[in-house]
């Protein structure tokens, strides 16, 4: 059976900047800067534009007048690109923009993210946010592990030194940071201190997505879809989460490892296991989900994600180096679909050899994701330098 992507590439890929404030800017603006940069990456025009994926993306074909196109209103990060893959696969598209970018919408840092704001009054009226949702997760593996606060700093740590080393980073040059300097931060939800958790800022990304066929004829190397899936148990940020939640398909799929299916689904379509993964560009909300997410995938046993992460596995030189440009802790968090789309962005430079910080010598297959267990939802992508 041929491999559903063989005739898939990424081809080209733009990060605007990043900020805590952009101004002038709106998310349209800035969504469309970078959806310019990355078919300029690419050595394309936007006449070769037949398809767009997201929100933001519909606005580029009436700004270039180059529709009618096929066009999918996807938000978020892996779905977004696979979907885009699919109506190439299928023939609906021969060259797809995925775009999105945030900016203006929220600067009353005083409150929640609104893309993470609750909207359901069985979960507002006793006070849930963000932060208490990821860490009722984090607490019931502590109790049924022993999971410690110092082993999720040390995540924490690695994820944000990656980020000050980085010049894109909106929080470059601000480190280096040790465990213990995250353990001194401030409390937000226990036991998550201010250093565990996502910043927000604002910025876009954008990729085009070709036929491989026309790939080697572009301005930049390919970069090929191995595999992907997305796993979801229900609506985020309106429910309460539960470790336990799910285990009707099967005992072990469950909130607590939320992205097990979909990692096991990507291996198997590449051919791989996590032992193949070169880097992973892991979605970091909160530096549980970091250990959570090596447990879920199979690089390490139910409980020994925290004996792994402080192993030197994710560090520079490690086995499998994490979040390399520092991720939402000190790159960027730009909105709800900009940091998840992110991460894909990141694995092809990696793949590319051009990733300005923590770059992982001769890398080949990147494995990218979204998502995390107190938002129900994580979603999986394998990207590798060979065509499957």
């Amino acid at each position: 059976m041929p491999h559903p992507f063989r005739d898939v590439a990424v081809v080209g890929i733009h990060n605007t900047q990043q900020a805590k404030v952009l101004e002038g800017h709106d998310s349209q603006s800035i969504a469309l800067e970078a959806a310019l940069g990355a078919i300029d990456d690419a050595g394309l025009t936007p006449r070769d534009i037949d398809g767009v994926v997201g929100g933001l993306a519909s606005n580029f074909l009436y700004q270039s007048r180059i529709g009618p196109a096929w066009r999918s209103m996807s938000p978020l990060g892996i779905p977004a690109v696979l979907e885009g893959a699919m109506a190439i696969a299928c023939g609906l598209a021969t060259t797809v923009l995925v775009a999105t970018g945030e900016a203006g919408s929220y600067r009353e840092h005083s409150r929640t993210a609104p893309w993470t704001r609750p909207t359901h009054e069985f979960v507002a009226s006793y006070g849930m946010f963000t932060a208490a949702e990821f860490a009722f997760m984090a607490r019931r593996h502590m109790h049924m592990y022993g999971t410690t606060p110092e082993q999720m700093a040390h995540v924490a740590a690695v994820i944000r030194n990656n980020g000050s080393a980085h010049p894109g980073a909106v929080y470059s040059g601000r480190g280096p940071f040790s465990a213990a300097d995250i353990l001194d931060s401030r409390m937000i939800a226990d036991p998550f201190r201010l250093l565990d958790c996502a910043m927000t800022s604002e910025g876009a990304t954008a990729l085009v997505l070709t036929r491989a066929d026309r790939a080697d004829d572009l301005a930049r190397p390919p970069v090929y879809l191995l595999g992907g899936g997305t796993d979801h148990l229900g609506p985020s940020y309106q429910h309460p989460p539960a470790w336990d939640l799910g285990g009707v398909r099967r005992p072990d799929l469950i909130a607590g490892h939320v992205g097990r299916r979909a990692a096991e689904e990507a291996f198997a379509t590449a051919g791989l296991g996590p032992s193949d993964v070169d880097v992973c560009e892991f979605y970091d909300p909160f530096s549980f989900e970091i250990i959570r997410q090596f447990e879920a995938f199979g690089f390490c046993a139910e409980g020994e994600g925290g004996a792994y992460v402080t192993s030197g596995a994710i560090e520079p030189g490690g086995a499998t180096p994490v979040t390399t440009d520092g991720g939402t802790m000190s790159f960027s968090h730009g909105g709800a679909a900009v940091q998840l789309i992110q991460r894909v962005v990141r694995g092809v430079e990696q793949l590319r050899g051009t990733c300005a910080s923590m770059q992982v010598p001769g890398a080949e297959v990147a494995m990218c994701t979204g998502g995390g267990s107190g938002a129900l939802f994580t979603d999986v992508l394998l990207l590798g330098t060979g065509r499957p």
